[in-house]
Formats: structure tokens, C-alpha cells, sequence
């Protein structure tokens, strides 16, 4: 992932990066209002409340199990027993309900008329609020040696927009306010985690499945569960989508596809999760189900885009439904896995089975009409024909060949009317399946659409039904599935929103990070010589002393190479460039100037300043040293959050040391004062 730009106050360009203006007034995008009543958030409530008695129900069963372990006392031991049992039963009537909450697919579906299978979303993870004030003030006053009252203002703008995160709207803009704050938490990670060290906060949020509680101190915890909710919302926004409208289905594929990406990154860029819902077999359990699900809007979408009387997109049709058959039966195989199946909802779990039936009836029925409805090739026709029918079947039927089966009515009819039995038997397998959930026997809709399906099916196998038919209907082979949109799994676009470093007034992270350490600052009153000041600048924001002439007025003053300036006269200068600190520094007078700099810890090279001077005694040059200052190794390097037991999956770059720039070697960005 790329990190979000970082931004100078000044909107300037440097090292190829965006620096963004920050806004005055904080983030626009807010959350939707936590006490509307719509039926979503009605949802999420229950869902809240279930969690927070799941988590009061552990609490006391966590209690009890260390009393019955501690005490010898008998009758203590039935008492503690007993109180146990009923903990245990109120957390099964607990989880329970979430199951039921997690199986409300029919809430997050679209209001259409029109006749749809429903699509599984996911509901959002819940958070606990979470007070940084005094955690990041106490941290800038430490590490940053500010005043933490200062930056009061930014702290609460932070928690402002974590708290409107939790509830996001479902819709483009919900996204884009989860995408924000999980850009934040990218300079929050720089500025306030240090790698040895924690902030002592604990990030506490419950699982989207089981309402089990999890907490942790590590950032990754909060930067997963977010993007967690990022994939989630997506589903939301695929399965409210009118799927009888092209628009509608290009907007459901392209949010399930999203959603998927989201699940995979998390899969892949995060490890030990502290939660079931994302552990890497449930995160490979939900991309796959979102692929399951993109590939049947694709097949719906094939429905309203192929003419319905030809024969080769009744066969492509076909094809394409035997492709969602094939893709459910994979997510019906994954849930059923040991470490997945106990926490998915038995609904999902029955739903996908049905899918997987229902798919491949509708497979063998577009077959059917395929062979039945549309006539005769003729001679111009049959090449192709041939040619599409020797790839569709996995193994060619019993017969005749294939030129005389399909030229032949009676042929045609007899395969036809396999391939209906086959898809009347599915029909009824579905049924059947569906008919064994007691949550999904009340979903009305997908009821409707498996007995239409049926009902169909069995109209077309009585038409073509004859009285004087004597032979035995032959097994119809199972269909090549196929497809002409092979879903896309979209990671997360993080640059699409762009975010301003909240904390940018604490200086570039270049320099001011959690990682860095300086000596405290110090102030140096500078007086100009007859060769001016005595040293070497280069860069910008901050300004590095690249080089000290020994003897002179910068060296006497204390100024020493690697030291970078902040301030002059009193005058911030951590986001100036070095024209501004230049300009600075010639308006001075006799009086002299203060000049106020930091010295990062490890930065020191006296070999360096040793051997420099000697070489300045000879009158020699130094060999010119192409290492810059620059934010680029800062930005182009990834956060470490891997302290705790759970952490980002990162390479840990080398720690970079600063090497020392001779005032000498002065190069297209340095200049001697």
C-alpha cells in the first residue's frame, strides 16, 4: 500500500510527493446520525447491544471459571457450577440472535419491485469510544517537547472523525469517510508508535459474526478492523443495488469486487488476528463469496444483454450458470471446513448450498430450450453450432454424432428433455435445502424465486412431453461452465482520498517521527563574519546544516553538522523551505540571529568532523556525496506496528543512518553562508 501524502502547509511539491493543504475546520464527511431509525440502523443497534451482553456474559464466565478453579470448597464448586450452565446457556440465546442478525440478508437488499435472488451482506464491526486526549498530549509533551495543550484542537478533530467512522453511511460517501480515517491512522502510527514502545491505549471492537469481544494495543488491530468495515459497507452497498437495471448490476459487481479486494488486502497484509471474522480461513471464506456473488451478477447481467431465441447465447447462458454452480459449490466447501463452519451463520451457509443447486438447474434448463426452442441450423449455422456444442458438455452426450443431433428435431428434443429432468431434480434439491432453514423459510422472495424457477422448468418438460414417447429418458451430462466476465478482485485505492496530516504542525515526518529521537533544542545566538556564518544548508523542511567551516562564527556558536533548523528568531521553521530560511537569515542585522535547531540522536559522525578538518587545514576537497535530505525514505517505508501479537505483515527496512555531508561538497541544493 502506498502511504497517504504527506502535505506542507505551503502546498509545495517535493521528492515527487503530493503535499496536501490541511483543512481548517478539520474533515467535512461525517457519519450517519446514530439515532435514526431506519431499518439498518435498527439492525446495527440490536447488533451493539447483543454485543455488549456477549461481552458482559464472558466477563462473568471468565470470573466463574477462575473461582472454580481456585476454591477446594465443595459446595462452592455446585454453586459455581450451576452459575456457569446458566452463563453458558445465555450466551448460546445470545449468539443465537447475532446468527439471526447476521442472517437479516432482506434488509440490505433494494426496495424493486422486481424479482431478485438475494445477495449476502455483511454487518459492520462495533467499536468501543476511545479517549486519546490524554494518551497523544502527554506523548507530544515527552517525545515532541511541545506543549500538548497546543495541539488539543487536532487530538479531538481525530477522535471527532473516529467516532462519525463507526456509524458511515451506506453509500459513497460512508466509504470515503472509513477511507479517511484509515489514512490518518497512517501518519497517527507515524507520529505516536514509537517501535519500542506502546501508547498504552487499547482498541477494543467485536467480531461481525460472533459478537465475541477483542482488544489489543497494537495500531494493525485498528487498521484491520477498519478495513474490515471498508470490505463490509461495500457488500452492503452491492446487495441494495436493482439488479433488473443494467446500471444496477455494472454498481452491484463492482462493489462486490471491492469488497473482495478489501477481505484479500486484509488477508494478505495482516496476520494473528485476535477475531474469528478475520482470521485468514474466514477472509478466504468472504473473498470467496463475493467472487461467488460478482459472477452471478454477471449472469444475470448475460440475461439482459443476450437475445433469449438464439441458440448460442441460450448455450452461453447456460454455460454461465454452470459457472456460478461451480463458484458457490467452492464457498459451500469453505464454509463447511472445520475452523470456518462454527462461526458462519447456518442461513449463509444454507444459502450458498441453495445457490449452488439453483444455478445448476438454471443451467440445465437454458440447455434444454436451447435444443428445444430454437430450430434447425442451417448449413451456414452449423459450423459454428458445432463448433460451440463440442466445448459444452463436460463429457459429449450418448447418441447419435453431433451433426446429425443437431439437425434432428426428435434428437434435439429427446437431449432437450434430459436436461430438463436434470434441472427439475435441482429444482427440487434446492427446494428441498431451502426448505430446512428455518430463516431463510421466511425469506418470501427467495421462495418466490426457486418455486418460479421450478414451475418453469416443469411447464417446458410437459410441453415437450409426448403420450407415444417409449424410451427412457437418458442422463443428461453435466454442462462446461464458463464465463465472459471473470470477476476482478479490486484492492482498496487508497490515494482516491486524499487526507492532510492532522498533526502536520508538530513538523515534517521526515524528521519528527515516532521513530526519530532528538537531543532537546537548542538556542544559538550567530553573529556574521567577515565570510558570513560559517556553514553549509541544504534541503528543505526541514533545513539540514550540512557543513561547519572549523573556526567559524557557527562553529563557535555551537552549531554542528546534522543539526536541523526549526526556528529563526523565534520564527517556525520546520516547513520552510530553504530559499525562506536563506532569506531569513541575510535580513539580519549586527545584533546576529537566534537560530533555534534539534540534533537527531545517532546522527553524530565526529570521524567525520575530525577527518574534515584536517583536510580543510590542507587546503584538499572532499569527494562529492550524493545522499540527499529528503521525506522520500520516510514515505516510501512501512510503519512498524509489529510489536504486539498482532501486527502488520511488513518487511522492516533497515534502519537508516545519517551520514555526514562535508561543507565542501556543495551540491545542486546546497549553498555555503
Amino acid at each position: 500500500m502506498m502511504p497517504p501524502e504527506e502535505e506542507s502547509p505551503d502546498g509545495d511539491r517535493d521528492s515527487g510527493l503530493v503535499l496536501l493543504h490541511g483543512p481548517k475546520s478539520g474533515s467535512a464527511r461525517k457519519g450517519c446520525d446514530p439515532f435514526a431509525q431506519t431499518q439498518r440502523s435498527k439492525l446495527q443497534h440490536r447488533r451493539a447491544r447483543i454485543n455488549q451482553q456477549i461481552n458482559k456474559e464472558m466477563r462473568m464466565r471468565a470470573g466463574a471459571e477462575n473461582l472454580f478453579r481456585a476454591t477446594s470448597n465443595h459446595k462452592v464448586k455446585e454453586t459455581v457450577a450451576l452459575e456457569l450452565s446458566y452463563v453458558n446457556s445465555n450466551l448460546q440465546l445470545l449468539k443465537e440472535e447475532l446468527e439471526e442478525l447476521n442472517s437479516s440478508v432482506d434488509v440490505y437488499q433494494n426496495d424493486s419491485e422486481s424479482i431478485s435472488v438475494p445477495m449476502i451482506p455483511l454487518g459492520l464491526k462495533e467499536t468501543k469510544e476511545l479517549d486519546l486526549l490524554v494518551p497523544l498530549k502527554d506523548f507530544i509533551s515527552e517525545h515532541y517537547g511541545e506543549e500538548g495543550v497546543l495541539f488539543e484542537k487536532e487530538i479531538k478533530e481525530f477522535m471527532e472523525l473516529r467516532q462519525a467512522m463507526r456509524t458511515p453511511s451506506r453509500n459513497e460517501a460512508g466509504l470515503e469517510l472509513l477511507m479517511e480515517y484509515y489514512n490518518q491512522l497512517y501518519f497517527l502510527d507515524s507520529r505516536f508508535f514509537p517501535p519500542t514502545k506502546t501508547l498504552g491505549v487499547f482498541f477494543h471492537w467485536y467480531d461481525s459474526l460472533t459478537g465475541v469481544p477483542s482488544h489489543q494495543r497494537a495500531l494493525a488491530f485498528e487498521k484491520g478492523s477498519v478495513l474490515f468495515n471498508l470490505g463490509a459497507l461495500h457488500t452492503q452497498i452491492g446487495a441494495r443495488q436493482d439488479r433488473a437495471s443494467l446500471p444496477g448490476l455494472n454498481q452491484a459487481i463492482d462493489a462486490f469486487q471491492k469488497a473482495a479486494g478489501a477481505f484479500n488486502y486484509l488477508k494478505e497484509n495482516f496476520s494473528n488476528a485476535p477475531s474469528l471474522d478475520m482470521s485468514a480461513a474466514s477472509l478466504t471464506m468472504l473473498v470467496r463469496l463475493m467472487v461467488a456473488q460478482v459472477q452471478e451478477c454477471v449472469f444475470e447481467k448475460m440475461t439482459l444483454l443476450r437475445a433469449q431465441n438464439d441458440f448460442l447465447a441460450r448455450l452461453q447462458l447456460a454455460q454461465e450458470a454452470a459457472r456460478v454452480e461451480d463458484v458457490y459449490c467452492l464457498v459451500h466447501q469453505t464454509m463447511s471446513q472445520p475452523h470456518v463452519k462454527d462461526y458462519v451463520p447456518f442461513s449463509w451457509t444454507t444459502m450458498v448450498h441453495v445457490k449452488s443447486e439453483h444455478f445448476k438447474a438454471l443451467s440445465h434448463y437454458f440447455a434444454a430450450i436451447a435444443l428445444c426452442d430454437c430450430p434447425a441450423p442451417s448449413d451456414a449455422e452449423l459450423l459454428e453450432q458445432e463448433k460451440a456444442f463440442l466445448q459444452f458438455h463436460v463429457t459429449m452426450p450418448e447418441g447419435p454424432s453431433l451433426r446429425v443431433l443437431l439437425q434432428d428435431p426428435e434428437e434435439r428434443r429427446k437431449l432437450g428433455k434430459a436436461h430438463l429432468k436434470k434441472a427439475i431434480m435441482k429444482h427440487e434439491e434446492a427446494m428441498r435445502i431451502h426448505g430446512l432453514c428455518k430463516i431463510l423459510r421466511k425469506m418470501d422472495i427467495l421462495q418466490e424465486v426457486l418455486s418460479f424457477a421450478h414451475k418453469r422448468s416443469l411447464s417446458k418438460y410437459s410441453e415437450i412431453d409426448h403420450e407415444e414417447d417409449f424410451f427412457e429418458t437418458g442422463e443428461a451430462p453435466d454442462i462446461h461452465p464458463k464465463t465472459h466476465q471473470k470477476p476482478e478482485i479490486k484492492s482498496p485505492n487508497f490515494s482516491q482520498v486524499k487526507v492532510t496530516d492532522l498533526f502536520h504542525r508538530l513538523g515534517p515526518l521526515s524528521v519528527f517521527s515516532a521513530k526519530n529521537k532528538w537531543y532537546p533544542a537548542r538556542r544559538v545566538h550567530l553573529m556574521r563574519g567577515e565570510n558570513g556564518f560559517g556553514f553549509t544548508l541544504r534541503g528543505d523542511s526541514p533545513v539540514l546544516i550540512a557543513g561547519v567551516i572549523p573556526g567559524g562564527c557557527a562553529a563557535e556558536a555551537g552549531l554542528k553538522e546534522g543539526d536541523y533548523i526549526i526556528s529563526v528568531n523565534g520564527k517556525d521553521c520546520k516547513w520552510s523551505k530553504h530559499a525562506e530560511v536563506v532569506q531569513l537569515l541575510k535580513s539580519t542585522g549586527k545584533e546576529g540571529v537566534d537560530i533555534g535547531v534539534i540534533t537527531l540522536q545517532g546522527s553524530e559522525c565526529p570521524k567525520a568532523v575530525d577527518r574534515k578538518a584536517a583536510v580543510m587545514s590542507s587546503g584538499s576537497g572532499m569527494p562529492k556525496s550524493n545522499k540527499e535530505n529528503s521525506r522520500k525514505s520516510l514515505m516510501n517505508s512501512k510503519s512498524a506496528s509489529t510489536l504486539l501479537v498482532w501486527g502488520k505483515k511488513s518487511k522492516r527496512s533497515k534502519k537508516s543512518t545519517y551520514s555526514g555531508v562535508p561543507f565542501t561538497a556543495v551540491g545542486d541544493n546546497e549553498a555555503m553562508y
